[in-house]
């Protein structure tokens, strides 16, 4: 298997397992534990995204911009994110 190949499949690994650590969250109405776990497949998944980076040539401005985009739509359709503040 190239590099490129298992970089795609623990990426896809990683993200499921914040999946289902996010949805434990929710089950365990936010405990500490679950919380802990859930920052440890954050960070996963964000190393996994920094390999990316490395090996895939995707561009850290290339991110941000797509992370400005993801913001102004969720001021749209979300009450995540305050319309008049951010």
């Amino acid at each position: 298997m190239d590099n490129k190949t298992e970089l795609m499949i623990i990426t896809m690994e990683e993200c499921g397992e914040l999946t289902q650590a996010c949805s434990k969250v929710l089950r365990t109405n936010f405990s500490k534990e679950t919380i802990e776990d859930l920052t440890k497949e954050v960070a996963d998944v964000m190393c996994m995204i920094e390999l990316m980076k490395e090996y895939l040539y995707i561009k850290h401005s290339d991110i941000d911009q797509g992370i400005q985009n993801k913001r102004d739509k969720l001021k749209i359709w979300s009450n995540l994110i305050n319309r008049n503040n951010s």
